[in-house]
């Protein structure tokens, strides 16, 4: 039973073109390095790295704060 989802006509079509056996992916060594991610029009790698390390260290400020609210809390028992 034929897919009803199918627009085939029946009719025969010439056969796609075969790919050369010469289009082997490229070497590492060969292969072009990716593009640098431009935000603006500069470069944004370095302003997510500054970024990623201002977050990290606001992040341990913020939990070392909570830990020492609790230790001062446990302190009044």
């Amino acid at each position: 039973m034929a897919d009803p989802t199918t627009t085939e006509t029946g009719a025969v079509s010439a056969p796609a073109a075969v790919a050369p056996a010469a289009a082997v992916p490229a070497p590492a060594a060969v292969r072009a390095k990716p593009a640098k991610t431009i935000d603006a029009g500069k470069q944004a790698n370095r302003r997510i790295g500054v970024r990623l390390v201002i977050y990290t260290v606001a992040t341990h400020a913020f939990a070392g704060f909570i830990l020492l609210l609790f230790e001062l809390g446990n302190r009044n028992k």
